[in-house]
């Protein structure tokens, strides 16, 4: 079977798409042949006269671009809103069997294929769909992105019990601590990584400086399929 990662976020600007084209080039310099899949994007910008995701277009280009812009992300809207409210303002819909369908065509053709959904696990994608809705579909371990940042710990906490409680649980390979903003002014970015690593019972994978790559190595592949031996619960509580 067809390995893959759900990358998903504590929120919006989180740096999921950074995180995400990180992976794939990774995986690509390894040797695989490496899916990229954006179910549906909203906000997207016009360029000569079509939509195009920016989202969809990092995630393309850091895979190699494989197969096509449209086959990476088959939904697009335009309003800065969250997707099925995007649609509804061009007076559409999100096809919610499109979201699924579409990942077809990266299971017969990748090695692993790298998801990023749109917002935090409980973003709405569609009327009836949050972004768990599809990891529990597909069946991928979540890759948690955080930011490096007063309040990750909350927020991140807060990600993993959602991820718990989700139908049986979704399984959780791990978190990166990233740095979508250059900041000197915020003291937390010092001790972030330390206490994520003391308070959450999924592995803290990496730690992303801003603008910069992993600060270790990390084997995405095996977590694509082992995610469930490493993780055997989402969180835990201070002891």
């Amino acid at each position: 079977m067809t390995g893959g990662l759900f990358i998903t976020g504590t929120g919006t600007g989180v740096g999921k798409t950074y995180v995400a084209a990180l992976i794939a080039r990774t995986l690509r310099a390894a040797g695989k042949r490496v899916g990229v899949y954006k179910p549906v994007a909203s906000g997207c910008d016009t360029r000569e006269g079509r939509l195009v995701s920016p989202d969809a277009m990092a995630l393309w280009e850091a895979a190699g671009r494989p197969g096509t812009l449209d086959a990476v992300c088959p939904q697009m809207f335009a309003a800065p809103l969250a997707p099925h409210l995007a649609a509804r303002a061009e007076g559409r819909r999100v096809d919610a069997g499109l979201l699924r369908q579409g990942m077809e065509f990266w299971r017969a053709s990748s090695d692993i294929v790298i998801v990023e959904g749109a917002g935090g696990l409980m973003s709405p994608l569609s009327d009836d769909d949050y972004n768990a809705d599809l990891a529990a579909a597909f069946g991928y371990p979540l890759v948690v992105v955080s930011a490096n940042e007063l309040g990750t710990i909350n927020a991140t906490l807060q990600t993993l019990i959602t991820a718990k409680a989700i139908r049986r649980g979704l399984d959780v390979a791990g978190v990166v601590l990233n740095s979508p903003r250059r900041r000197n002014d915020d003291i937390s970015i010092a001790s972030n990584a330390d206490e994520l690593d003391r308070r959450c019972a999924t592995p803290l994978l990496a730690v992303v400086a801003h603008d910069g790559g992993f600060d270790r190595e990390v084997e995405w592949s095996e977590l694509s399929r082992n995610a469930a031996t490493v993780n055997s619960q989402a969180w835990k509580p201070l002891e």
